[in-house]
């Protein structure tokens, strides 16, 4: 009989084991979940979140044919078409550029064009001519790096700049000896292109452009004497 009653004892025991686990496993705070949404409204305090937006791709000019444009490292050219083509299975638009003081004809996609722009104003070519009227600036530096920098006004496509090249370029006389045969070079590259751009702005006769251009230039007497 003793040994019935120890069997029991050790049984409750047990059972009270048990109940202690459980009741203190009651007691702990459920951890809370990674899942749930948190509050997107900021407090005082907090800084709202800035959202970084992505720029619009920029409109592309649309020209026609007939219209002028200008490519910087060829100067003033004509549409003459705008012509399909399919490479790798994209069908591409691209123009057809004539660039009648060079003999070429360029080919250029309507997607890259970036390169073209239109060709000036009135007024961009009034204001080229007030330039031409200025005094030419000397510089002091080595004629490479001179040289280097005109080339790079010429090639970048800004009428303001080619303008700025003629001037101080421009030595009012037509004697060899005056000039270095690299410095007549790019004055002429100059003169040619920003008179291209002239004829086709002013709607005039190329001799009638050399004149205006000679006159702000102060070349009157050589262009008179070259007639």
């Amino acid at each position: 009989m003793p040994k019935k009653k120890k069997v029991k004892k050790t049984k409750k025991i047990k059972k009270l084991k048990t109940f202690k686990k459980t009741k203190n496993f009651k007691k702990v705070k459920p951890s809370i979940k990674l899942t749930e949404k948190k509050n997107t409204t900021p407090g005082p305090d907090e800084k709202p979140e800035i959202k970084k937006i992505k720029k619009q791709a920029t409109e592309k000019r649309i020209y026609n044919i007939k219209d002028f444009v200008v490519y910087p490292k060829h100067g003033v050219g004509k549409i003459t078409a705008i012509e399909k083509a399919t490479i790798g299975e994209i069908d591409i638009q691209f123009y057809k550029i004539l660039v009648e003081k060079e003999k070429l004809t360029l080919t250029v996609p309507i997607n890259q064009q970036s390169k073209l722009r239109p060709i000036s104003s009135l007024n961009q070519i009034n204001k080229c001519i007030s330039i031409l009227k200025t005094k030419p600036k000397i510089k002091r530096t080595m004629w490479s790096r001179r040289a280097q920098e005109y080339d790079q006004k010429i090639n970048s496509g800004k009428i303001y700049e080619l303008s700025e090249v003629v001037k101080d370029l421009n030595k009012n006389t037509d004697i060899i000896a005056d000039q270095s045969y690299s410095e007549r070079q790019l004055f002429e590259k100059a003169y040619e292109r920003l008179k291209s751009e002239f004829e086709a702005v002013l709607t005039i006769s190329p001799e009638e452009v050399q004149k205006k251009m000679d006159k702000a230039l102060g070349r009157s007497n050589i262009s008179e004497n070259t007639e």
